[in-house]
C-alpha cells in the first residue's frame, strides 16, 4: 500500500468531497447549522431588523439533552467474558475466595496462576481494572461529549490510543526501581475530522483505511518529526513554517504481520512530508467506536433528528415572536402626531403636556393612537399544539420530561412508559456503542501492557492483581452490556406483591430477591448465594 503524503491527501480530499456531499447542505454545513439552532442562535441570518423582540422557544434542546439524559441515566454495566471457558456458581465461589487469597498477598508474580480458575480470575481482574479505567480517562464526560455530537451532528465518536509516556505509578522490579510507562488515552473525537475509506461500509472494523485530520503548529509537529527520524528535508520544511499551522493527517489502516497476524498499522504525515513513517500500533482494532444518532442506509456517518425539527423550531419562534409583538402593541399602541398642530417633541411619558396650535376640533385629531389587529383567539392554543405535537412525535412528550401535574398518576407512568419504548432503539445503539469501547480497550491490554499489576478496587480493597499479556494473548473475549432501565409500573405491583409475601413469611428473602425484574439488583446471582447460606445457618441454629 502505497501510503506517500500525496496519496494520503487524495484519499482525504475524495472523503471530504462525500461528507460534504451528504443531505442537502451537506455534512459540515448542516452541522453548523444544527449546532446553531442547538444553543439558540436561532434566529441567525434572518433579515427581520433590530426593532421586533425575537423570541426562541428552545424545544431542540430540550428534546437532545432529554434523550441524552436517558441514554447516560441507563445504568449500563459492561463486563468482559471469556469464549469457551464456561462460568458455574460453584466455580466463582472458588474464584472469589482465591481472589480474596491474592488480595492478601504482598509479590506480584507474574508466572501463570496455580489455579484451575485463572482465567475466571483473569476477567474478574478485567471488569475491575476495566472500572478503574474509566475513572482514570474520564469515560463519562468523553461519552457525554460524544453523545452531544451525535444528537447534534449525526455521528458521535470515541478514539482510544496508547500514550507511551503515561507515568503508571508501576514498577518493573522493586519499588522506585525501573518505571512502567504507557497506558491508554481515551478522548471524544469530532466527526469532521475523521475520514472513513469507505463511507458506503457501516462498520468500523470493515473499513480499507481511516483518515483522522488535526491542526497543528508547525514547531510541534517538528518535535514529533525529531522524535521519529523525519528526514533532514522534512525538518528544514518544518523548522521554516515557525508557529504556523498546518494539517496533520494520520492513517490507520490493517496488514498482515510477518507472522500473519492481522494488526493495525498507521503513518502521519503533512501535505507534503512524513511526520511518522508505518509503524504497527500493535493491536487488530481500529480503535475508534462510532455511534450513530440516526441511521444511514449504506453509510456509516449518521443523520441528526435536528434537521429536521429545524421548521418546527422556526414556526414556533415565529409564531411566538408575532404573539409577543401584538401583546407588545396593544400594551403600548402606535402613535400617530399631527405636526402641523402639534408643537414640541412627543415623548409618551405618562403626565406629559402637549401644546396644540388650532381649534378645539383640531385639539382631537392632534394624537390618536393605532390598535393593532385582534389576532385569532386560538392563536396560542396552535402554538401550543405546535410544540407538544413536536415533543411527542420525538419522544419527549409532558409526561416523559415532567411537565405534567400529578393529576392522573397511572396515566402519567403509561406515557412514560410509552416514552420510555419509543427509545429502545436508540439505547440498543448505546449498548452497542460502550460494548465497542470497551472491546478496544480489551485489545490495548492484551497488546501493549506486557508484564504489569492492575489496580484492582473490590470488596477485598484496593489491591494489584499481577498481569502478563503475552500469556494471554490467543484469548477470545467477548463483551455483555446488561442495562438498568428503572421499574415500571407493572413491574413496581409485582414488587409490592413479593414484599407483602415476604412480610408474612410466605417467601425467603433469596426467593424474594429471585423474583425480582432483571436489573433491578447488580450481582444478583452472588446475593441469591449468600442470602441462601444466611439461611441455611439460621435454620442450623
Amino acid at each position: 500500500m502505497n501510503n506517500c503524503p500525496e496519496n494520503i491527501v487524495a484519499e482525504y480530499e475524495s472523503a471530504r468531497r462525500f461528507k460534504a456531499a451528504i443531505g442537502k447542505h451537506g455534512l459540515y454545513e448542516q452541522g453548523l447549522i444544527n449546532e446553531r439552532f442547538f444553543v439558540g442562535d436561532q434566529w441567525h441570518g434572518a433579515a427581520v431588523g433590530n426593532e421586533r423582540p425575537l423570541v426562541r422557544h428552545n424545544i431542540i434542546k430540550r428534546i437532545g439533552e432529554f434523550k441524552i439524559a436517558q441514554l447516560i441515566g441507563s445504568s449500563v454495566s459492561v463486563k468482559y467474558g471469556a469464549e469457551g471457558f464456561s462460568e458455574t456458581l460453584e466455580s466463582r465461589k472458588i474464584t472469589e475466595k482465591e481472589m480474596a487469597e491474592l488480595a492478601k498477598s504482598k509479590n506480584a508474580i507474574y508466572a501463570p496462576l496455580k489455579s484451575e480458575n485463572e482465567i475466571s480470575m483473569l476477567i474478574s481482574a478485567l471488569n475491575s481494572y476495566k472500572s478503574t479505567t474509566e475513572t482514570r480517562v474520564k469515560l463519562a464526560s468523553v461519552i457525554d461529549l460524544a453523545l452531544r455530537d451525535a444528537f447534534i451532528k449525526g455521528t458521535g465518536i470515541v478514539y482510544t490510543y496508547f500514550d507511551p509516556d503515561i507515568k503508571t505509578g508501576l514498577y518493573a522490579d522493586k519499588p522506585f526501581g525501573k518505571q512502567i510507562l504507557g497506558d491508554i488515552i481515551c478522548e471524544r473525537i469530532k466527526v469532521e475530522d475523521v475520514y472513513f475509506g469507505d463511507p458506503t461500509v457501516t462498520s468500523v472494523q470493515g473499513q480499507p483505511y481511516i483518515i483522522l485530520t488535526e491542526e497543528k503548529s508547525a514547531k510541534s509537529i517538528l518535535e514529533e518529526a525529531k522524535r521519529f527520524g523525519a528526514s533532514k528535508n522534512t525538518l528544514a520544511l518544518l523548522y521554516e513554517k515557525g508557529d504556523q499551522k498546518e494539517r496533520v493527517y494520520t492513517k490507520l489502516f490493517k496488514e498482515k504481520t510477518k507472522n500473519g497476524e492481522v494488526k493495525v498499522f498507521a503513518t502521519r504525515v503533512i501535505e507534503n512530508a512524513v511526520i511518522r513513517p508505518e509503524f504497527c500500533m500493535g493491536i487488530s482494532l481500529y480503535p475508534l467506536s462510532v455511534f450513530a444518532w440516526e441511521r444511514r442506509d449504506g453509510c456509516i456517518y449518521g443523520d441528526s433528528e435536528i434537521t429536521y425539527i429545524i421548521p418546527n423550531q422556526i414556526a414556533i419562534n415565529r409564531m411566538i415572536t408575532a404573539s409577543t409583538w401584538s401583546a407588545m402593541s396593544a400594551g403600548m399602541p402606535l402613535m400617530v402626531v399631527n405636526g402641523d398642530i402639534v408643537g414640541g417633541e412627543i415623548t409618551n411619558d405618562p403626565g406629559q403636556i402637549i401644546k396644540v396650535y388650532g381649534a378645539g376640533e383640531e385639539i382631537e385629531s392632534a394624537v390618536k393612537f393605532i390598535n393593532p389587529p385582534d389576532y385569532s383567539a386560538g392563536y396560542n392554543d396552535s402554538v401550543n399544539n405546535l410544540i407538544s405535537n413536536t415533543l411527542t412525535q420525538c419522544g419527549a412528550n409532558e409526561a416523559a420530561l415532567g411537565d405534567l401535574e400529578a393529576r392522573n398518576t397511572s396515566a402519567i407512568i403509561a406515557l412514560r412508559e410509552a416514552a420510555s419504548g419509543y427509545l429502545l432503539p436508540l439505547k440498543n445503539r448505546f449498548y452497542d456503542f460502550v460494548s465497542d469501547i470497551a472491546l478496544v480497550w480489551a485489545e490495548f491490554f492484551f497488546s501493549m501492557y506486557g508484564k504489569r499489576s492492575l489496580k484492582i478496587s473490590d470488596k477485598n480493597g484496593v489491591w494489584y492483581f499481577p498481569f502478563d499479556s503475552a500469556r494471554y494473548k490467543d484469548l477470545v473475549l467477548s463483551v455483555t452490556a446488561t442495562a438498568s432501565e428503572g421499574i415500571t409500573r407493572g413491574e413496581k405491583e409485582g414488587i409490592s406483591a413479593l414484599s407483602k409475601l415476604l412480610e408474612q413469611g410466605a417467601i425467603t428473602p433469596s426467593q424474594f430477591v429471585k423474583r425480582l425484574p432483571a436489573g433491578t439488583v447488580p450481582d444478583v446471582e452472588e446475593l441469591i448465594e449468600e442470602l441462601k447460606r444466611e439461611e441455611r445457618n439460621n435454620e442450623r441454629i
